[in-house]
């Protein structure tokens, strides 16, 4: 059987249910326990799926030390800003840190946008509706066009501005 999403067994059970198929025969059918059939039989939808908490790393200790760093960078000129490396570097020399480059960087890409935000130095993120009423702007590409205004064909020229017949 062609796998199927969660919403599509469900709606599958339940016409299988009310067509009057056995509970056993629609569990061997779709390969589901009787408790999914119930959950099926019993809602519409399926329960969404639950969070689980996130787990701890190696880098949790250290998350506070990173914050400084990039913090500290803020007011530092461009070029003796902390590299990744350097921070892993540190964080490995002074703090006698067991983590990978892979985790320092996921984090600090994670991080740095929000440290930027959180001082002002960067913007929260700005949407400025455009508007434009139909017919009052247009573009035109540079080439020539043939129309047929009053019956005679003419041809027009678009490398001007506005545009020569």
């Amino acid at each position: 059987m062609p796998q199927m999403s969660k919403v599509e067994l469900y709606a599958a059970i339940r016409r299988d249910h009310r067509d009057g198929m056995k509970l056993r025969e629609i569990e061997r059918t779709y390969n589901v326990s009787w408790r999914t059939i119930r959950k099926a039989v019993d809602s519409v939808r399926p329960e969404p799926r639950k969070k689980l908490p996130p787990r701890a790393t190696a880098l949790d200790p250290y998350k506070a030390v990173i914050d400084g760093i990039l913090q500290a960078d803020l007011d530092a000129p461009r070029k003796q800003r902390h590299t990744l490396t350097r921070i892993l570097h540190r964080l490995v020399e002074e703090h006698g840190a067991d983590i990978s480059y892979q985790q320092v960087r996921r984090y600090v890409a994670d991080r740095k946008p929000q440290i930027l935000v959180e001082s002002g130095k960067a913007p929260t993120g700005a949407f400025i509706p455009q508007t434009h009423q139909p017919g009052m702007e247009a573009e035109v590409d540079f080439g020539d066009v043939t129309v047929k205004p009053a019956g005679a064909w003419v041809t027009c020229s678009a490398t001007r501005s506005p545009p020569s017949c």
